[in-house]
């Protein structure tokens, strides 16, 4: 676990906050406050990585997802479950989730995707539908979290 110190300008005592995963990001954020923490920032790393297409990214050609090939195909059986590797492929890539649930249906102009997802270290699952958006891109829609019983 990493300790982050914070120092207040007001204060000369140093006072200890535990994070267990740091980051930045200026999506949707302002640039006064651009940093994410723990689950915040699992969420939007797995976002970027499905907002990605397979081949975009440079020096990892595998890194990204194909769900966007399949905006205009039938949701056949075929193409949900190929859908659905896909989902698995990307949750698989980040050792912060597990996978808890897939569910794929389609959306108005493309694919709806609910993904359950367990947070590893926290006890906390949630509930995120992905709408990839043929005009819009990788939208969110409703995000429910839930405990998740730990002992088996």
């Amino acid at each position: 676990m990493a300790i982050v110190s914070f120092k207040d300008s007001k204060r000369t005592t140093r006072t200890q906050k535990n994070q267990v995963f740091s980051g930045f990001s200026t999506q949707g954020r302002t640039f006064q406050d651009p940093k994410l923490y723990d689950i915040e920032l699992v969420k939007q790393d797995l976002l970027n990585h499905f907002n990605i297409r397979k081949g975009e990214k440079l020096e990892n050609p595998d890194f990204g997802t194909n769900i966007w090939l399949y905006i205009f195909d039938p949701l056949d059986q075929d193409t949900k479950n190929a859908i659905i590797q896909e989902v698995e492929d990307v949750c698989a890539y980040d050792p912060r989730v597990d996978l808890d649930q897939i569910e794929v249906d389609e959306y108005e102009q493309g694919i709806q995707v609910r993904v359950s997802l367990l947070y590893i270290g926290y006890g906390i699952g949630e509930s995120i539908d992905l709408l990839f958006d043929n005009q819009q891109g990788l939208l969110t829609g409703a995000q429910t979290f839930y405990p998740v019983n730990t002992t088996n």
